[in-house]
């Protein structure tokens, strides 16, 4: 994808519309971590929502699954 991402930033994980007791807003030492648990933790619909942020670029569910 693109080769000026730093996965090593920190990131802001927005998941979709979080319901109560379900996953919610969460920062994350870096991108990489971010991403992992995004991909690998996150209910199909609560990724196809999802925005992760990161030295100010937002990436969709799209992007995130290709960084990932």
């Amino acid at each position: 994808m693109n080769d000026n991402v730093d996965y090593r930033a920190p990131a802001e994980l927005f998941p979709a519309a979080a319901r109560r007791g379900r996953v919610a807003y969460h920062r994350f030492d870096t991108l990489s971590d971010a991403l992992r648990f995004a991909v690998e933790e996150l209910t199909p619909a609560l990724l196809g929502g999802a925005v992760i942020e990161s030295e100010e670029v937002r990436y969709g569910a799209a992007e995130i699954r290709g960084l990932y």
